[in-house]
Formats: structure tokens, C-alpha cells, sequence
């Protein structure tokens, strides 16, 4: 009886310790993840990376590990790395609409980066993705959208074409009336009849749009085609449906400097959007953010000033046209 008691004494503690080591592991793995996510929304895509890398290796059928992962090596230009976490993402979860729209995005980004032999078959594959993530989510809307764009910008010989956007566009609209406006004009704008174009992003704004990627998206437009007003609007907008995101500082201190209103709260906006926001795509880029605060200066007559931001931009980004030509107007003034 002794013996029998202490062997299942033994047995329950050799069960407690492994109960205990499994929650520490958990710790453990969680504190891995939690560091990668923190890298990845500082914009520090290496050490996520690595972080991921090691959460991957504790927990490998997590997918939502492997789609950071993806995130995080498409901000370093990493595609096909990119591509093989995306790949892995949706073997651990066949039904995920998010895996299979960033599997489509990573294909994507090799694609728009491939040889004219090898783009097509990887444009081909991008257009499957975008399918597959749209049939299993209907309401994924990123996915739809990037569908529809697809389909309006690419050719028929990889799976494109403006008659196959159409039906789904029109599944847009009674869906989301936001979405099924910015649809229309995204395809517009990539058929450049911007004139419609115009209009329709217009009427998304006017739609009460719940995606801040839909209006930044139409902000960026405006910025290039100087829109003052409308840069306003998509900055109000915006900060409505996502305070914390600092791509209203950006946009509103555009429009400002496009009207010459308010420079000193256009600067102080510019200044904070430079601290806080991350260097990721979809963001307006530093070196974007550093010209328009030459452009600023610029208008106030401060050239020594404007000059300092322009080489900023420059040094940010050596290919940037436009500061380098707006550099060599304020040095020869």
C-alpha cells in the first residue's frame, strides 16, 4: 500500500512539473510573439524578424506567426522570404481569407519585382490568391479590392481584365457603400479616366467609409493631383475612424501648405508625423514628409531652411526627383 501511495505521489508531481513547464513555455513563446509584434510596430522589421523566427520555432503551427513574419519581410523587401511565410501560413490554415490575400500580396510584390518569363506565372498565382481569400470571406474587403484592381489593371493573359471586375464590383454594392464608390474609382483611376475617377472617390468619402486604408488610399491621390479640400476632408475622416493613426497628421498638414493656411500647425503636424509615425507601406514616407516641409519653408521664403529639408529628403531617399529639382531651385535663388 505504502509503495502503490508513493509511486502515484510521484506520478502527480511529475504531472505538476510538466503542467508547470508547459505554462512556462507558453510564457515564453507568448513573450517571443509579443516582442516581434513590438518590433514590427516600431518599425523595426530585422529584429521582428528574428523574434518571429524564434516564436515560429516554439509554435509552429501558428499562423498568425508566419503572417507577421510576412509583413514584416515584405517592409524589408525580403519576397521571397515573404512569400515562403505566407505559403506556410496557409498550409497550417487552408480556410484563413487573411492568409490567402497575403499570400496573393507577397506574389504580388515578387511579381511587380520578376522578369518578363517569370512575372506572369507569379501574377497568375496573386490573381488565385486574391480569389480564394474572397471566396472564403466575402466581407473581406482588402481583399476584394486588391481583386478588383487586379482585375482593372492586369491583362487577360494572367487572369485580368476590366469584365471580370465588374460582377465584383457589383457585390459591392450592397455590401458597403463606401467600398462599391472607391471600387468604381480605383478602376476608373487605372484605366486613367480620372475625371470619373474623381467623382466616385467623392462619393466614397460621402459614404461614411469604415476603412482608413479606403480613404488614406483617396488622400493620396489628392496629394498628388494637390487637392486641397479634399485633403481636409480625408484627414477628418480618417482620424474618425482610427485616432491613433498618424496619417491624418499628414494629410492635413498638406492641405494646409496647399492652401497656405495655418503653416505653423501644417510644420508642427509634419514634426509629429516624423516621430510617430512607423516606415511602413501604405504610410507616406519620411522622405515625402521632410520635401513638403521644404515645400513649406519654401513659400515663406526661409531658403536656408527649405534647402536643409530638401537634403533631408535626399538623404532618405537619392532618387527623389523632386526634392533633388527643388534643391537645386532654393540653392540657385
Amino acid at each position: 500500500m505504502g509503495i502503490g501511495r508513493q509511486a502515484k505521489w510521484w506520478m502527480l508531481l511529475a504531472v505538476s512539473l510538466s503542467g508547470t513547464t508547459s505554462i512556462l513555455a507558453t510564457v515564453k513563446q507568448s513573450d517571443a510573439w509579443e516582442a516581434g509584434r513590438r518590433a514590427y510596430e516600431s518599425s523595426d522589421y530585422a529584429k521582428a524578424v528574428l523574434e518571429l523566427q524564434a516564436a515560429a520555432a516554439k509554435e509552429p503551427q501558428n499562423g498568425d506567426i508566419q503572417l507577421l513574419l510576412t509583413k514584416s519581410y515584405l517592409e524589408l523587401q525580403e519576397r521571397d522570404a515573404a512569400i515562403n511565410s505566407a505559403e506556410k501560413a496557409v498550409a497550417i490554415d487552408p480556410k484563413s481569407s487573411v492568409y490567402h490575400e497575403w499570400l496573393g500580396r507577397a506574389y504580388g510584390e515578387k511579381a511587380d519585382h520578376s522578369s518578363m518569363f517569370t512575372a506572369p506565372g507569379l501574377a497568375k498565382k496573386t490573381h488565385r490568391e486574391f480569389e480564394i481569400a474572397v471566396q472564403l470571406d466575402e466581407k473581406n474587403f482588402a481583399a476584394r479590392q486588391a481583386l478588383i484592381e487586379f482585375d482593372c489593371a492586369a491583362p487577360g493573359m494572367v487572369g485580368g481584365g476590366e469584365e471580370k471586375a465588374k460582377p465584383e464590383i457589383e457585390k459591392l454594392h450592397s455590401m458597403d457603400a463606401a467600398e462599391w464608390h472607391y471600387a468604381l474609382g480605383n478602376c476608373r483611376r487605372q484605366k486613367k479616366d480620372f475625371a470619373d475617377a474623381e467623382v466616385e472617390f467623392q462619393l466614397a468619402l460621402e459614404s461614411h467609409p469604415k476603412s482608413a486604408e479606403l480613404i488614406y488610399d483617396i488622400g493620396d491621390y489628392a496629394v498628388r493631383r494637390s487637392q486641397a479640400e479634399r485633403l481636409i476632408e480625408v484627414a477628418d475622416l480618417g482620424t474618425k475612424v482610427a485616432p491613433s493613426d498618424s496619417r491624418g497628421m499628414f494629410y492635413r498638414a498638406v492641405g494646409l501648405i496647399l492652401k497656405s493656411e495655418k503653416l505653423e500647425a501644417a510644420e508642427r503636424l509634419l514634426r509629429e508625423y516624423l516621430q510617430k509615425a512607423p516606415k511602413r507601406s501604405g504610410y507616406p514616407r519620411y522622405a515625402v514628409a521632410h520635401e513638403w516641409l521644404g515645400r513649406l519653408y519654401e513659400s515663406k521664403g526661409e531658403k536656408e531652411a527649405a534647402a536643409k529639408e530638401y537634403q533631408a529628403a535626399l538623404q532618405l531617399d537619392p532618387k527623389d526627383k523632386s526634392a533633388r529639382e527643388s534643391l537645386k531651385r532654393v540653392e540657385k535663388n
